[in-house]
């Protein structure tokens, strides 16, 4: 195998695994989707001396074909063949069973556009198939100017580019599949907070309504103030449940995960609110699911936005260490503390041992009871304030020592 080969070799499988992370995270955009494909055609037209490539992927429906990156073809190939039959021609073959088609007729290519198909110049065609268990997720193919046949161990050499293209596919459609169920849990995660936070105010104020109603008939006065009151009141709450609700959600968690999202809160907290934020971890892995982090995430991010709207504080940390029981989680300020220094709420799995009468606090004791967990508050020395997370390394939580 000559150096240049090689070279060749090594940039189009560097390329695949570059696809492969842009393909399974949720910050890869279409244009750089499109710009590594392009990247990675090049390599592999100039490995297999082809003049053209193209990449097409299997529409979710099963029913056909859509070209997602192409290089070297001409524009009215390119707009007549955005989406085509998945049974069509030897790309349809190669889209139903593993194999390597070469395709010397291109007629039946030549049928989706006006013009001659690619030119004068295109006299063959191959098509590889994008594999993965026994699932043909796509195509790539190689457009030639000859009839000539490439080595036996350069088409080997495509074949496995192909199997590595299908496995980056089928990442992502996991990825995606399991993005999806994320929104849809947080969706029903913000129904369900909605609900607690509001529903019974409402109740409360509707019930109220026919009251005043009934006061101001009778000209009652000192009952009708009451019921405006209450009904004041009522409002005035149902509004700051909305805000500590909306607190939650307006951030979502980051899909490259919990220190990820925590770095990126750190990196902006000081230009948004004069606060030097710290991230101290000493846990190598953290070795929490998907649902742990989420949870996780929105204690410490309300912990943060109390500190923020009322700490005054100059400096914030964010501590991150494991016991042989516990996994810890410490927020802590140089604030103003609590009203209370001697406040302290714990959180068990079964419940409060102190009601709070902060919504954001119910809402951590909340998501700390999920988490089969304890919450500690209270003032850090009498100076500042202190939020202890515990989650137990234990089979019942899943969470296991590092």
């Amino acid at each position: 195998m000559s150096p240049s080969t090689a070279t060749i070799i090594h940039t189009a499988f560097a390329d695949s695994a570059n696809l492969r992370h842009v393909l399974t995270t949720d910050t890869g955009k279409p244009e750089d989707l499109e710009a590594l494909l392009a990247r990675f055609l090049t390599a592999i037209i100039a490995l297999a001396g082809a003049q053209a490539g193209a990449v097409r992927v299997v529409t979710d429906d099963g029913q056909s074909m859509r070209l997602v990156a192409q290089q070297g073809l001409p524009d009215n190939v390119v707009e007549m063949e955005r989406l085509v039959d998945r049974q069509c021609g030897m790309c349809g073959t190669a889209a139903s069973t593993d194999v390597l088609v070469w395709v010397d007729d291109l007629a039946g290519c030549a049928k989706h556009v006006s013009s001659v198909y690619f030119g004068a110049q295109c006299k063959s065609m191959l098509a590889i198939s994008l594999p993965h268990n026994q699932q043909i997720l796509g195509v790539y193919n190689l457009f030639f100017d000859n009839n000539s046949r490439i080595e036996p161990s350069v088409q080997t050499l495509l074949r496995l580019v192909g199997q590595l293209l299908g496995l980056s596919l089928h990442n992502a459609r996991i990825e995606r599949e399991r993005l999806r169920l994320t929104v849809m849990k947080e969706r029903q995660e913000m129904v369900n907070e909605v609900h607690d936070a509001l529903a019974q105010t409402l109740a409360y104020a509707r019930m109220r309504l026919p009251l005043l109603s009934d006061a101001i008939q009778a000209h009652d006065e000192s009952k009708a103030l009451k019921y405006f009151s209450d009904l004041k009141t009522a409002i005035t709450e149902v509004h700051d449940n909305l805000r500590e609700v909306m607190t939650y959600f307006r951030t979502r968690m980051d899909p490259l995960g919990l220190m990820h999202a925590l770095t990126s809160i750190a990196d902006s907290f000081f230009s948004r609110n004069a606060i030097a934020l710290e991230i101290r971890n000493t846990v190598p892995h953290l070795n929490l699911n998907d649902e742990q982090e989420v949870q996780v995430f929105y204690i410490i991010q309300e912990a943060l936005a109390n500190i923020a709207k009322h700490s005054m504080a100059r400096h914030a940390v964010v501590r991150i260490s494991q016991t042989p029981q516990h996994l810890e989680f410490v927020i802590e300020d140089d604030g103003l503390g609590m009203d209370e220094p001697n406040v302290s709420t714990i959180v068990t799995s079964a419940r409060p041992l102190v009601p709070s009468t902060h919504f954001g606090l119910d809402i951590m004791q909340s998501r700390a009871r999920r988490l089969g967990g304890q919450l500690e508050v209270g003032s850090k020395d009498g100076v500042g304030t202190r939020v202890r997370l515990r989650i137990p390394l234990d089979k019942d939580t899943g969470i296991e020592a590092s």
